[in-house]
């Protein structure tokens, strides 16, 4: 998933931790007691540009890989703003920020950037087939030892492993969205995930400043288990006539505290990646309780997305 964070994405630097900050650091930053030492990320858009940005204040030297210059230019401007801003409100000092700037590399060659580097972290749109195609090409070109990681939200592990000549060396590393600010990390095993691979990847999260909360191989795993069909029923309740998108969303901040109502919520996280992960857990489940709503599939084709293309459930200027 691309996001389950409750409140705006303007937030992205205020609570960063700076590396060696956490219970795992007290070993040299850009290092792990498993060996890992360098860090590809596979995809630089809202959800890559986040994890590049954490693993390089926390010290390691990383890769982005994208399909033109000019994206990964424009990953690299907004980990930039987002590192000034951080300059400004006193989080970090200049030198920090040069620091991490000098850490991060592009390449436009998925096979040229894996070929010498420890991890692997895919961040690419949620659809299997791409997923297949670049764990395929990765496979074949990184080193035995490197651990390939997905960002996946929803797509079985064990699935992606099995496309692969390295099953126990893939996992499942579910940052969300803004990374800078959102602590937690569902680690996933997938069937043949090897012990110390879910614990090298458990130490590096805790290195990045975050919480890892380990989950095996279902679909959705916890997170989008549980917050999407409460999105989706959300979106049957407008489609229902039973109140509007701001009705339900007051009624949820209000009577249940959370601090984003749900509608606004796919709306950041984007409604095209909240029906791919309805399809994902209607599919591997099979239980009509994942259906996505008509109005969810109507409002993807029309292209409104949400904040990305400026209008979903709300406008937004």
């Amino acid at each position: 998933m691309e996001s389950t964070k409750h409140s705006s994405a303007e937030g992205t630097n205020e609570h960063q931790l700076n590396a060696g900050t956490t219970d795992a650091g007290t070993r040299e930053p850009g290092t792990t007691d498993a060996g890992i030492q360098s860090i590809t990320v596979i995809g630089g858009g809202t959800m890559g540009n986040g994890i590049v940005h954490v693993a390089a204040m926390s010290g390691f030297p990383v890769t982005l890989v994208e399909t033109k210059q000019e994206y990964a230019d424009r990953a690299l401007l907004t980990i930039g703003k987002n590192l000034t801003r951080m300059v400004t409100k006193e989080k970090i000092s200049q030198e920090q920020m040069d620091q991490t700037l000098g850490r991060i590399h592009t390449s436009l060659s998925p096979a040229e950037a894996v070929a010498n580097t420890d991890l692997v972290i895919e961040a690419i749109p949620e659809q299997f087939e791409l997923k297949k195609s670049l764990f395929d090409v990765i496979d074949q070109h990184a080193p035995e030892h490197t651990i390939l990681a997905s960002n996946t939200s929803s797509i079985s592990i064990t699935k992606l492993a099995a496309c692969t000549r390295r099953p126990p060396k893939v996992i499942g590393m579910h940052f969300f969205n803004p990374v800078p600010v959102m602590k937690l990390v569902e680690v996933i095993r997938g069937l043949e995930t090897d012990d110390a691979v879910t614990q090298a990847v458990t130490e590096l999260a805790m290195q990045m400043g975050k919480v890892p909360v380990p989950a095996n191989d279902s679909p959705g795993f916890v997170s989008n288990r549980v917050l999407m069909p409460m999105i989706n029923e959300a979106i049957f309740t407008v489609y229902e006539g039973v109140a509007t998108a701001e009705d339900v969303d007051q009624v949820m901040k209000l009577g249940m505290a959370h601090p984003m109502g749900p509608l606004r919520l796919a709306d950041f996280i984007g409604l095209d990646v909240c029906l791919d992960i309805l399809h994902v857990l209607y599919d591997g489940f099979r239980d009509p309780k994942y259906r996505p709503c008509p109005l969810l599939v109507k409002m993807v084709d029309a292209g409104k997305l949400g904040n990305k293309t400026g209008e979903g459930f709300y406008k937004y200027g």
